[in-house]
């Protein structure tokens, strides 16, 4: 019975996400599965699994994730999903800890990934006045053909025991009460044997001791030229200057920024406050970006369009809800769990009612069919689709929120 559900939805979600792509499918294999009755379940599920895997590869992936246990998402990755989740209501709450660079990247970008660093190629020291921590991100997941238009490195810092807490007003890090300190974020271009590594200065901040929060920088230049082959990735190098102070208190605001696991620390706060290097890209593909809600207007357009329903028979939009844990998708889809598709279904019948949304084309093919039934009426199709946004764990565990074009039927006509 669950693989008789399976190949039912697998069936509508080639059906009905790719409008028409049955075309997919090889005319036997077609015939095949028109016949599965008469198949093995060998076959059946042969032919499943070929179809599952087509459909993956228009997702952008080369096989089923399996996440394990341990893979964690990123609370900023689900704001992210959760701000483009507002259908267009501008007054939906950016992620606090969203900079207004990330907000213009995002903008553009129709795929935002995410990365935790490896942490078996740290390295920290610490000299008079300065710590600094090099770490690297493996980018190799990122497909040649996605432009990387941005990147932004993210780093949590516990506020500072002892330090004193600012005054409402004094909340963007100017004449602070309180001790500041200043990060600065480099690009390693290679480390000599013996000496400290050749870098380039990416971004500063100079931050208050008193406030745990996330900081943002911008790494678009090295990101950049590092999934472009331009540049050879080696990493970065995370600089935190510290005031003059004794031994012991500067030890104590050493320890604040969370670049590295701590081995008293918490084991489960860890996966959510290690680094994050967020990149935004375009894969070349037209559409809207991940952040680009459908507005109030589309929606009173299609309102107005559901209104005419004409004849019962006739061509129009129907219900069809595609729910990922269905097919087993929810093991790496982690939002939505599903979504509302639709289909088009229903009768072109002569003449054509102006609410069926018809070409001139079919209107000619219409009114030839009612004089010559062997000439094919026009056929009831989606002429107006919408995207949707996904947010899943790909092959290597890494977080990605990916915009996906004509997912929604939101409209229907004779074409």
């Amino acid at each position: 019975m669950v693989a008789v559900v399976r190949s039912f939805m697998v069936l509508l979600l080639a059906q009905v996400l790719l409008e028409g792509a049955t075309a997919l499918i090889p005319e036997v294999g077609r015939r095949k599965y028109s016949e599965s009755g008469k198949q093995t379940p060998e076959r059946s599920e042969s032919f499943l699994h070929d179809f599952e895997l087509r459909l993956l590869t228009m997702f952008g992936l080369r096989r089923r994730p399996t996440p394990s246990k341990q893979a964690a998402v990123p609370q900023y990755m689900v704001d992210l999903y959760r701000m483009h989740s507002a259908n267009g209501d501008h007054s939906a709450k950016r992620p606090k800890s969203m900079g207004r660079h990330a907000e213009r990247a995002a903008s553009k970008a129709n795929t935002i990934r995410s990365f935790h660093h490896e942490e078996s190629m740290e390295a920290l020291s610490r000299l008079k006045g300065k710590t600094t921590q090099q770490f690297f991100f493996n980018l190799t997941s990122i497909p040649d053909d996605e432009l990387i238009t941005s990147a932004e490195l993210r780093v949590y810092r516990d506020q500072v025991m002892g330090a004193a807490t600012p005054p409402p007003n004094a909340a963007n890090g100017s004449g602070a009460a309180g001790g500041v300190h200043r990060i600065n974020i480099y690009e390693i271009f290679g480390a000599p044997q013996g000496r400290e590594p050749l870098a380039r200065l990416l971004d500063t901040r100079l931050v208050r001791d008193s406030l745990s929060r996330w900081e943002s920088f911008d790494v678009s230049p090295a990101v950049s030229q590092w999934t472009s082959g331009r540049g050879r990735n080696h990493g970065f190098m995370v600089e935190v200057h510290h005031p003059e102070e004794d031994g012991e208190e500067r030890a104590g605001r050493s320890r604040h920024v969370r670049v590295s696991r701590s081995l008293h620390g918490d084991r489960d706060s860890w996966p959510q406050a290690r680094p994050l290097l967020v990149t935004y890209g375009h894969d070349g593909r037209a559409g809207d970006s991940v952040l680009h809600g459908r507005g109030k207007r589309q929606a009173a357009q299609r309102k107005q369009r559901r209104k005419h329903h004409g004849h019962k028979a006739s061509c129009k939009r129907h219900a069809l809800y595609v729910d990922f844990s269905d097919v087993g998708w929810n093991e790496w889809i982690v939002a939505p769990p599903g979504y509302h598709a639709f289909y088009c279904q229903g009768e072109c019948p002569f003449p054509l009612a102006d609410h069926l949304n018809s070409t001139n084309h079919a209107i000619v093919q219409t009114l030839v069919n009612s004089v010559n039934s062997n000439i094919p009426r026009a056929c009831c199709v989606p002429t107006d689709l919408s995207p949707i946004s996904l947010l899943y764990l790909d092959e290597y565990e890494k977080v990605i929120l990916k915009n996906y074009q004509d997912m929604v039927v939101e409209g229907c006509g004779c074409r």
